[in-house]
């Protein structure tokens, strides 16, 4: 049995991290089986690729650089722990995966989206998501949600202007335009509770029966 792969997308300070804990906790309790991973990271090697892409010290690594780092750490994090997940029937949420990359360094970053798929296309063998849930909100409130959760991880990514982050929000406006079928724009600038029964609605109907 193939489980389900669900991926979990927004710009910075659109709360899909807590929002995939929230989920995640839930699918449990309802007897599903569940993993929660996150990208770059999930795993040892993918992990260190992590600290070298999201250091805020290395504010001069290139785009391409950049690119084709997050690829690797997907291609290492898909093999080891998220296709195996998915033969065992399970449950897979993620913490961003490939339209991660056509937003931030395909858009944003002015690579290209159709370049950045190539790359990644190599990394990940055609595995794409089954649903993914965009979580929608402006990139102003975002990075204030940022600047006022001091508890949360802060990385290079947040060191960018806000030119930048609008970008990023126009472009997964565009990838959900294109992959309807795929990406479901969740209402992320409300209340918790509000945006985790919005997701869990959309969710719901892609969820596999229950085995327990």
């Amino acid at each position: 049995m193939e489980g389900l792969f669900v991926t979990f997308e927004g710009g910075e300070g659109a709360g899909k991290s807590s929002m995939l804990a929230a989920i995640g906790k839930e699918l449990k309790e309802q007897g599903y089986p569940v993993l929660e991973t996150r990208e770059p990271g999930g795993i040892e090697i993918a992990e260190k690729i992590r600290e070298v892409i999201l250091h805020p010290a290395h504010t001069a690594m290139d785009g391409r650089t950049e690119a084709l780092l997050y690829a690797a750490a997907r291609r290492q994090h898909l093999v080891e722990k998220v296709l195996p997940a998915l033969k065992e029937g399970k449950v897979v949420l993620c913490d961003r995966f490939v339209d991660s990359s056509l937003a931030y360094q395909g858009y944003a970053r002015g690579l290209g989206m159709d370049q950045v798929y190539q790359i990644n296309e190599f990394a990940i063998e055609s595995c794409m998501p089954d649903v993914t849930l965009l979580f929608d909100i402006e990139p102003k409130a975002g990075l204030e949600r940022i600047a006022a959760n001091r508890g949360r991880e802060q990385n290079r990514l947040d060191l960018e202007h806000l030119d930048f982050h609008e970008k990023v929000y126009e472009a997964y406006h565009q990838l959900a335009k294109t992959y309807a079928d795929r990406i479901q724009v969740i209402n992320a600038d409300q209340a918790f509770e509000d945006v985790k029964a919005e997701a869990y609605e959309v969710l719901n109907s892609h969820l596999p029966p229950r085995t327990t």
